[in-house]
This record gives C-alpha cells, sequence and structure tokens, in this order.
C-alpha cells in the first residue's frame, strides 16, 4: 500500500495509524492513533539521547504493518553513527509497536529512549475541520508498567491503555528507558496499544508473538484472500500490477461495522472515510462482484440491518430508505451530528435494490433475496413515496436536517449542482443518473418478484412504473437545443443544462432508448468531457468547470468506470474498451494504486495525471474500478446459465484473462 511520501500509514478496518516517516505522531495533523472514529493517540514521539532519530528506510510491509530503519540524529557524512534505531508496527485491533535499538560497535554505550505520548480523544470531524476540543473530564492512571489515559466526552468514556514489554519509568506523559548496550548488543520493548468505549476494550490479541506473526482478525487473512480471488493473466503490466494494488487495497479497507456479520464490507476511504457508506459500499461491492461476492453479501445485510424505520428529520430519515453514512464517534454518540446513522443519500436505496439483484445472479443465493425481500420492498416503498417529494415521480431531495447535506447525490458537495452558465441550482433537486438507478431498481426488483418471491402481481407493476418513468423521462430530462440530457430538474422544474459525466450513468441503468445511446456516447468521447485519463465530472465548456474542483471538473476512476460499463451495455465496445484502458494507464502514474479523484487536465497538455490535493488513497471506489473495467474489457456478465465472456480487449493489451472466477457456487475461467 502506497502512501503520501512523507507518511507512513497502517490500518485495521476502522482502526488506523497515521504518522510522519520516522513513525511519530504530533497531532498538527490529520495524524494519530484513530479507533472508532476518534483519535486515541494524538502525540507518539520517540526520541533516542534526546533527538528524534534520522529516517534511513520507512516502508509499510502488508497494509497492516510497517517498518522504520532509523539511525540518531547526530549522524553526518563520513560520521555514521554506531546505533540503529528499529521500529516495527502492526494495526491489529488495536497497534503493537516494537522498538529495538542496537550497538553495532565493540565498545558499550548508553543511550536515553524516551517514548512521549498523549490522546486527545478528538472526533474525526473535529480533527478534518481543526476545530477545538472540548473535554468534559479527562485524566491518566499509571501502576509503573502501564498508563491508562482516559477523557468522558459527549457521555462516552473512551481510554487508550499503553503496556510496555521492558521495566523504565512509565510516567502519564512518557515512557524514559535508560538502556546499557554491550558490545553489538541490542535492547528492545514492545508496546501495546488497546483502545476502550465504554470500558469495552479492543486491542491486540493475547500472546500474538509480534512483527509477522499478529495478523488482523479478519475472516480472510490477507494471503487467504489473495488466493480465493480469480487469477489475472496479462500481457500489460499496468493491468496486473493494478490489479493486485485494487485486491490488497480493497483488503485494507475491509471491517465489520456490527458484530454480527460473518463477513467484512469495505469502509469508503483513508483517512475520512474509514466507516461504513451506503453509496460507496453498494458501488464498490457491485464492482467487486465477480472478484469478492462476500462484500456484497455482507453489505447487503449491514445496510438492511440499519435501513430506516422511522421518520427523523434531523437525521434525514424515512422509512425503508438506506442510510448514508454511519459514525461511532463521540459527536455522533451525543447526538451533535446526525450521523448515528445519517441518511443523507438518494441514491444509497435504489443500488440496495440494484445491487440485490446482481448478486443473485452472480452467486444464486436465492435464500438472502427471500431473507431480505422486507427491506427490499421496503426500499420500493421509500422510492414510491417520501423519496418523491412531490409525487411528480421523480426522486428529488432536500436535506432537513440543520447538519444535513445540501446535494444527496453521489456529487455531494454543495456547489455540484451547476447549470451551464455557473449557476447553483436551488433544491429540491432531482438529479439524472438518481432517476436511472430508481428505473433500474424496479427493472431489477420485477424479475426477483418474480422468479424469487413468487409475486407476479408485484412484478408486472414494476415492470409499468418502469417503463413509465423510461418514457417521462426521456422527454423531461432531455435538452433538444444541446444534444444531451440534464443534470437534474431543479426546484421550479427547470432543466440543470450542464454537461457531465452523470449521462454516462444513464447508459449504465439502460434507461436510454436505443435511438439515443450513440448521441450520448459521442458527448462523451469529446475533449469537453474526455480528459485522456477519464471522464471529466463537469464538461470544460461549462461556467463551473474547474480541472481541481472536488465534483466540476474532476476525474473520478469509479465514475469513468461506470460510464464505460454503460457504454458497453449499449455496444460502444471500442469506445468503452479505450476507455477503461486510460483508466489503467492512469493508474501507471500512481504507482498502480488509484486515488479517489485527479485533477481533469487534458493528457494532451500535461503527459501525466495531476493529484488532487485531498483525494483518499486507499479509496474504495477507486479500488473497485479496476475490477469493473476488467468486466467490461472480458465482456463480464451472469445469469441462471453461469458465467458469460465476450471479450473486446485493443489487440496492444495482448491476452488478458481471469481463471477461477466465482459464479453461482462455482469456479469458471474466461476464454
Amino acid at each position: 500500500m502506497s502512501t503520501h511520501a512523507d507518511e507512513l500509514v497502517v490500518l485495521d478496518g476502522s482502526t488506523f495509524f497515521v504518522s510522519d516517516r520516522r513513525g511519530d505522531v504530533c497531532g498538527t495533523a490529520a495524524d494519530g492513533f484513530f479507533f472508532a472514529d476518534v483519535r486515541h493517540l494524538s502525540r507518539w514521539e520517540l526520541t533516542v539521547d534526546g533527538e528524534p532519530v534520522r529516517v534511513l528506510t520507512a516502508r509499510t510491509i502488508d497494509y497492516y504493518s510497517a517498518r522504520v530503519y532509523a539511525t540518531l540524529a547526530t549522524a553526518r557524512v563520513g560520521e555514521n553513527s554506531p546505533v540503529s534505531v528499529r521500529r516495527d508496527r502492526i494495526a491489529a485491533g488495536g497497534v503493537h509497536e516494537d522498538i529495538v535499538v542496537e550497538n553495532h560497535s565493540d565498545k558499550p554505550l548508553r543511550v536515553r529512549v524516551e517514548l512521549q505520548y498523549a490522546s486527545d480523544f478528538a472526533d474525526l470531524f473535529e480533527v478534518k475541520d481543526a476545530s477545538a476540543i472540548s473535554q468534559d473530564n479527562a485524566g491518566a492512571t499509571t501502576d509503573g508498567s502501564s498508563v491508562e489515559l482516559w477523557a468522558e466526552r459527549g457521555g462516552q468514556r473512551r481510554a487508550t491503555r499503553l503496556t510496555f514489554g521492558a521495566l523504565g519509568d512509565i510516567d502519564a506523559d512518557r515512557a524514559v528507558f535508560d538502556v546499557h548496550l554491550g558490545p553489538r548488543q541490542s535492547w528492545e520493548t514492545c508496546v501495546d496499544v488497546y483502545c476502550s468505549i465504554d470500558d469495552i476494550e479492543t486491542g491486540p490479541r493475547a500472546g500474538h508473538g509480534g512483527f509477522g506473526q499478529l495478523h488482523p482478525q479478519m475472516p480472510m487473512s490477507l494471503t487467504e484472500w489473495l488466493a480465493d480471488s480469480p487469477q489475472l493473466e496479462a500481457d500489460s503490466d499496468v493491468i496486473a500490477h493494478t490489479y493486485r494494488q485494487s485486491l490488497l487495497d480493497l483488503a485494507a479497507l475491509r471491517f465489520r461495522p456490527l458484530p454480527e456479520l460473518a463477513w467484512s464490507l469495505p469502509a469508503a476511504g483513508l483517512p475520512w472515510f474509514m466507516a461504513l457508506f451506503g453509496r460507496d459500499s453498494l458501488i464498490t461491492a457491485y464492482m467487486a462482484l465477480p472478484f469478492q461476492p462476500h462484500l456484497a453479501e455482507t453489505t447487503l445485510r449491514a445496510l438492511a440491518a440499519l435501513q430506516a424505520t422511522e421518520d427523523d428529520p434531523y437525521r434525514d430519515a424515512e422509512p425503508g430508505k438506506i442510510l448514508h453514512e454511519l459514525r461511532r464517534g463521540v459527536l455522533a454518540a451525543s447526538g451533535q451530528i446526525p450521523h448515528r446513522p445519517y441518511f443523507g443519500s438518494h441514491d444509497s436505496t435504489p443500488l440496495f435494490l440494484i445491487l440485490l439483484d446482481e448478486y443473485e445472479r452472480w452467486t444464486g443465493d436465492v435464500g438472502l433475496v427471500r431473507e431480505l425481500e422486507p427491506a427490499a420492498r421496503a426500499a420500493l416503498a421509500w422510492i414510491d413515496g417520501p423519496g418523491d417529494l412531490d409525487g411528480d415521480g421523480y426522486l428529488e431531495y432536500r436535506t432537513r436536517s440543520p447538519a444535513g447535506l445540501e446535494n444527496q447525490c453521489w456529487k455531494d458537495s454543495w456547489n455540484s449542482i451547476l447549470f451551464a452558465d455557473g449557476r447553483q441550482a436551488i433544491p429540491p433537486i432531482a438529479t439524472c443518473e438518481i432517476q436511472g438507478y430508481a428505473y433500474d431498481a424496479r427493472v431489477r426488483a420485477a424479475r426477483l418478484a418474480s422468479e424469487v418471491w413468487g409475486d407476479p402481481i408485484l412484478a408486472d407493476r414494476l415492470e409499468a412504473d418502469a417503463g413509465a418513468l423510461r418514457d417521462r423521462f426521456n422527454h423531461d430530462f432531455w435538452i433538444e437545443a444541446r444534444g444531451h440530457y440534464a443534470l437534474a430538474l431543479d426546484a421550479d422544474k427547470r432543466q440543470v443544462d450542464s454537461l457531465t459525466s452523470n449521462i454516462g450513468h444513464l447508459l449504465w441503468s439502460g434507461i436510454v432508448p436505443p435511438e439515443r445511446a450513440e448521441l450520448v456516447a459521442r458527448q462523451l468521447a469529446g475533449p469537453d468531457l474526455a480528459s485522456g485519463w477519464g471522464i471529466r465530472t463537469m464538461s470544460a465548456s461549462d461556467a463551473g468547470y474547474n480541472p481541481i474542483e472536488y465534483h466540476n471538473g474532476t476525474v473520478w476512476p469509479h465514475d469513468t468506470a461506470i460510464v464505460a460499463e454503460g457504454l458497453r451495455r449499449y455496444g460502444q465496445r471500442d469506445q468503452a474498451s479505450e476507455l477503461v484502458v486510460a483508466m489503467f494507464e492512469a493508474a501507471a502514474s500512481f504507482d498502480y494504486q488509484l486515488p479517489e479523484v485527479f485533477a481533469g487536465y487534458a493528457r494532451s497538455d500535461t503527459t501525466i495525471p495531476v493529484e488532487y490535493p485531498t483525494a483518499s488513497c486507499p479509496q474504495a471506489w477507486a479500488a473497485g474500478a479496476p475490477f469493473l473495467g476488467l468486466r467490461t474489457l472480458l465482456g463480464l456478465d451472469a445469469d441462471h446459465d453461469g458465467l458469460h465472456c465476450t471479450p473486446h480487449v485493443p489487440d496492444r493489451l495482448g491476452k488478458l484473462r481471469l481463471s477461477d472466477v466465482a459464479i453461482r457456487g462455482g469456479r469458471q475461467d474466461t476464454p
């Protein structure tokens, strides 16, 4: 797993540790050790003889472990220190760290090793926004060999407990070890970090054995995860490396938000989104279905368990609605933010139905489809009811919460829904892609009602409703003068006329009539939307375009992958394949690890993709995008007859083949 050059990151699901290359944390930025959306270590600084160490090499080994080799700060050209320092760190429930000091000389040495620590117990949202932190009650207790830092905030008691493997002077804010090293001798101590919420503690398992033996407690180890995934044969090194990195990234993001879940699902992204999301987890699980179907199963179970059952304006919740985001921090627990969970996404609910149907196609697991029938029916009722604010047949959103999101589509930044002249649309807003999702959800739910739930009446109604929506949508959203679909309808039902990547999602959903598909494909291929690395979120010809604006001109890998798969659906195979190849070529410039988003500058101008300053990485959608890209290139689909493969791979890529693809309880190879 790669990180920013000046950072060292290890993670285990929603637990993660971000430090500088020395392994230190000063608590002045987005660094520290985070557990369940709260920073449990805001200071973690090692000094030897009063000085920070000088790093020789710092590397992540696996996503959950890292190693730092260093020497003393006194090292100079021609004056090498005889002392080396190694720090081995593992995230596994809590954190385990080994500190090893070695004397490479023939003379005895004496050094002072000091580790300073603190816990501010800041909520992740406070860290992100650089907010002031207030604690109701806080303190520290020590017994000479361990120390516990604690605070009471927002009705929660959080604690960080540190235990040390060597004798030393253990205080409330530092541990000091006066180390005597004989010739060629080494000294070490281990530190285990445990976290607790209201006295329920989590940390490294007892007797873990340390580096190389301690691993995250996932249903599949990393080795098992890689072995269980389809094996890729590719002449293209870029595709092969990107595929492996995507598998590693999704493994790194796995976690279980509910204790009753047997399997894991992906958190949205590091560092700010290591939590359960609706839209993000659903789309990622969809992309990964041919590769790791357990992600879809667990995502569906978790979101059904947390589906809204009551009306709650503060959380933008309505019965049947699928959540947007679940947080466990002190601000959510105390109700200062509505994320327990928050339901401010208008597309999660139809996406839930889309994934449920696609999951059955790939796995044949009708048992889960029957088990989740009540949740699916509740989701359909929300689409027909509260999701349509004015009863016009479209899903439109407007937050009811003072802390809610103004935009509740995938482009959920405050300024993402703009007219072509740059004016901002006023909610309620009905974005085009959400209508496409609602259409697809009805078509797919109709199949499940007919084939699994044994309800032909519901199936017929859903088919009719889907057809009516398709006809109405293609009249109301089509802009004849501009030759493309509107981004949205605003509060006055005016067409928000900017040209955006959202039109590619319409191809993915199937709501576009065949006679318009080629015109939509041409719009997507034009230089205003196509950057050469992927599809821009907004046309470069519209007034709101900015190549480094989050949703108004950047390129998102997952967005590009969805557009490419939509093009494949309508037979635009050449264009779809070239778009996927461009996405893989962009990955090569990011060490094969696609970030959440990158800048929308034209490839012809920059020759390399340009980083976005605050992109999450690893990020679930971005990790899933290469999987969907492979599905597009290989033409992979599934139904009762098994795996279907109609490859359309550009000749220059050479061989591209998957073996051991999970399909309806078995395994199958592509040609």
